[in-house]
């Protein structure tokens, strides 16, 4: 007789299960149905548009994301613990489903697929339970400070080891009373029931007690699992992320990260919100996101404002969220404003919109949008901000740029002086456009780095122009504070001057700038070829128009500004610059790359003074440069050099660290006429 076995051996009226399980799952779709009218308690979204491209993702998502876990892993032992979850699950929910199938059609398994098919069983039961297991102890052995544990927790896993211990002792029982005795051979391809199936044995219990007993287990096997999936219906709990989070998944933004909808000033009347006052003032897409995040604390973990001792969690910011929209479904039309106790005015305003929370989060929650919404309403209508905040945004819409102090003293233009150069003026046209952003205008110490790079440009043969006084601020400070209408009047008229003078092609050195006008201004009319300087300069290399030939004999590290590399994925062309030049030995921080850590000047914080008597965001990150021993931190922002000039000065270590522009180290390695 080939190896197979009887689906539902020693089982009579087995349908009830499955009509139990059908009621159960009608359930759990309703309460999820309910929850999908909370969602649309928000305003439109256009993120149903490109469903194509949108499968497309989703695929490749699928495959990266979900299968092989690429988020999850960057936390060594979650990543494992929730890789076997999944793939113990996936297997166990196939092999059911296979069982069924198999019954109803009545065609079974028999023979060597049958034997495998056992083993991939229980393996799948075994990874499932060792997965469990690893919850547990992470959550009430280690009790990581980023991972709250409340009672569905422990009501959740405790119903899943139910099932599990069940499953493997229903199929023990059965062993004992078949394979073990007739066919041995068999009972090993399944491990897991095999150890019961012994210990039953060495029990020296009865074919009558056996049968009893698997009887009485299976049908506690079967009502616990059907009570698990209306228990997650019923209260809605974490486990819903199995159904809610692959549609949040599959609906997230395509588009740049962090870009805001714009607030169309032509078309709304008084009775119009700017920005989020309330949680119905948010897209039902954002709402879907508090629904889909897990509370698993990636995020928090990765927050230089929470690593600094600011009161910001990403985290909570999303929990708490959350408890708006939940009470909102029994709310009148006018709720209360959400900026109040949870989330408040200091966890808003201590955000660098760094993106390392949106980075890490692996079911695609979108943080940042979120914080400028509400940062928007904050300034707008209720004229409420940091006072540093307000001189920022006072002096753009008095001088067209954000700072204060002796860099207002500076003219736009005077870096231009003793160069010859290509100013633009009216009349003129040019193809090539080199973007200078205000601090590399007007800041002393950036000037110097935006010289190197006019020089470069120059070297090279590159036939460029720039605007000199024209030039004013891209907006970008404006609209990460939430000054929405002071960026559209700058974003509006920039766009209008350069497309008077026929610019194609804009070379930036500021990451922000490069951002905002590659991916902000073609939603006002602002469509040019946006490259930022690192991209330019690997590429003159690469065709040879560029060579560095001068040793510079120095260890370097090298920061990844943030809006850079998180928002534009744009990390290899620098390191490609770097170990172009002779002599530089590259040391790379821990947090490199996609797990950078942020300056603290992004989000409006060059100018927005961080909350007092906490750690400086730029000093922590300072600690990570001195950790590679580099004599030179590098980088490619004016944010970040300022920063890092902050940091030296404040250790005192000027005469053993120094922080360089990119282009400063280019153009130290070029060859000397």
């Amino acid at each position: 007789m080939p190896p197979t076995r009887e689906v539902f051996w020693n089982i009579q009226y087995s349908f009830l299960m499955y009509m139990a399980a059908t009621l159960a799952t009608v359930y759990l779709a309703y309460t999820i149905y309910r929850r999908y009218k909370l969602w649309r308690l928000g305003k439109p979204d256009d993120c149903t548009k490109d469903i194509g491209e949108r499968i497309r993702v989703f695929i490749r998502t699928t495959i990266v994301d979900l299968f092989a876990h690429r988020r999850f892993l960057r936390d060594p032992y979650a990543g494992v613990m929730h890789l076997l979850l999944f793939w113990g699950f996936a297997i166990l929910v196939f092999a059911s489903a296979v069982d069924a199938v198999t019954h109803f059609i009545n065609i079974h398994m028999v023979g060597t697929p049958y034997l495998w098919f056992s083993l991939l069983s229980d393996v799948g039961g075994i990874l499932a339970f060792v997965g469990i297991a690893m919850a547990a102890y992470r959550r009430y052995v280690q009790k990581p400070e980023k991972l709250p544990t409340v009672r569905d927790d422990g009501i959740g896993m405790g119903l899943i080891v139910a099932i599990l211990i069940t499953g493997y002792m229903v199929e023990g029982l059965r062993q004992a009373a078949t394979e073990l005795v007739q066919h041995p051979d068999w009972a090993i391809w399944s491990p897991g029931g095999l150890i019961f199936a012994k210990a039953f044995a060495a029990m020296g219990m009865s074919q009558e007690s056996l049968r009893f007993w698997h009887w009485l287990l299976w049908w506690l096997h079967a009502a616990l699992t059907v009570g698990l999936i209306v228990y997650v219906g019923r209260v809605f709990s974490k486990l819903q992320h199995v159904f809610v989070s692959p549609v949040n998944i599959f609906f997230r933004s395509l588009g740049p990260v962090g870009v805001p909808a714009p607030i169309d000033i032509e078309t709304m009347d008084e009775s119009d919100t700017l920005g989020v006052r309330e949680i119905k003032d948010f897209t039902w897409k954002q709402l879907l996101d508090l629904d889909s995040c897990t509370n698993c604390g990636r995020c928090q973990d990765a927050c230089p404002a929470w690593a600094t001792d600011k009161p910001l969690s990403p985290r909570k910011f999303v929990q708490d969220l959350k408890v708006h929209m939940l009470e909102a479904a029994n709310q009148s039309d006018n709720g209360p404003s959400l900026v109040g106790e949870a989330p408040n005015e200091d966890e808003i305003w201590a955000c660098t919109t760094c993106a390392a929370c949106q980075e890490v989060c692996p079911v695609y929650v979108e943080h940042i949008v979120k914080i400028i919404d509400l940062r928007r309403n904050l300034v707008l209508e209720q004229n409420k901000m940091p006072e540093t905040a307000q001189l920022m945004l006072r002096n753009m819409q008095s001088r067209g740029h954000p700072w204060a102090g002796i860099q207002s003293l500076r003219l736009r233009g005077d870096w231009t002086n003793d160069l010859e150069l290509k100013i633009l003026a009216p009349g003129d046209t040019a193809h090539t456009l080199f973007w200078v952003g205000c601090t590399g205008a007007l800041v002393e110490r950036n000037v110097a780095a935006t010289l190197s790079m006019a020089r470069v440009l120059k070297a090279a043969g590159v036939d460029f122009a720039v605007l000199g006084e024209a030039e004013a601020c891209c907006g970008d400070p404006a609209r990460r504070a939430g000054y929405e209408f002071q960026f559209q009047i700058l974003a509006e008229e920039n766009i209008e001057l350069l497309k008077s003078y026929g610019i194609q092609e804009i070379i930036t050195t500021c990451p922000h700038c490069y951002h905002t006008l590659k991916h902000e201004y073609p939603g006002f009319g602002g469509d040019f070829r946006v490259v930022h300087y690192t991209q330019f300069i690997a590429d003159l290399i690469g065709q040879g128009k560029l060579k560095l030939t001068n040793g510079l004999n120095t260890k370097l590290t090298y920061q990844d500004p943030c809006y850079l590399g998180r928002y534009n994925g744009v990390y290899q062309e620098p390191r490609q610059i770097l170990e172009a030049v002779p002599g530089a030995t590259l040391k790379e921080m821990d947090r490199s790359r996609n797990t950078g850590f942020c300056c603290g000047g992004g989000g409006g914080h060059m100018w927005i003074e961080e909350q007092p008597g906490t750690t400086k965001i730029n000093q922590m990150r300072f600690e990570d440069v001195l950790k590679t021993g580099a004599e030179t931190v590098v980088t490619a922002c004016p944010y970040c050099l300022q920063m890092f000039e902050e940091s030296i000065e404040h250790k005192e270590m000027k005469d053993s660290v120094q922080a360089k522009d990119l282009v400063e180290v280019v153009e130290a390695a070029m060859k000397q006429s």
